[in-house]
């Protein structure tokens, strides 16, 4: 029976490819990424009314408009009425990139924040206290299961 059968690599199985299924295209294509940098679409207009103080505030905190030569697949969705000629503005959004470094160092200074804030609500609200009716007790509880002696 053994001399009947062949190798597992000489059998040959036929790769089927799963038929494409349509879906809605994207808003926001997304970008090549370059190694070291993230991306973001940063708001320069809302209702065709110019944003420039977002813009500004994003500029400050070291985003930079990403060029059309950096992201060639962008030419033709770019708005051609954009003030950015030389960068990717689609539906009144910008596309920046900024060093992973900066992204990482401002999401450390808002996750220190965050602590701070709630650390501030806790104390607060235990300071409210009162011995007699305290608003939390710390209690362990445990649970078993079956006949347990």
């Amino acid at each position: 029976m053994a001399e009947n059968r062949k190798p597992r690599e000489l059998e040959e199985r036929l790769m089927t490819e799963r038929p494409k299924q349509w879906a809605p295209a994207e808003l926001l294509p997304e970008p090549d990424k370059q190694p070291g940098y993230k991306y973001r679409w940063v708001r320069v207009s809302t209702l065709n009314q110019a944003d420039p103080r977002n813009l500004s505030a994003k500029l400050r905190e070291h985003w930079e408009p990403v060029s059309v030569e950096e992201q060639p697949k962008f030419r033709l969705l770019a708005d051609p009425a954009s003030r950015y000629k030389d960068n990717i503005e689609i539906g009144g959004l910008l596309l920046c990139k900024t060093p992973e470094e900066l992204v990482e160092q401002r999401n450390a200074y808002f996750a220190k924040q965050t602590v701070a804030q709630m650390e501030a609500v806790d104390n607060t609200l235990m300071r409210q206290s009162d011995a007699r009716m305290p608003l939390f007790r710390e209690s362990k509880s445990t649970s078993s299961f079956g006949k347990g002696i």
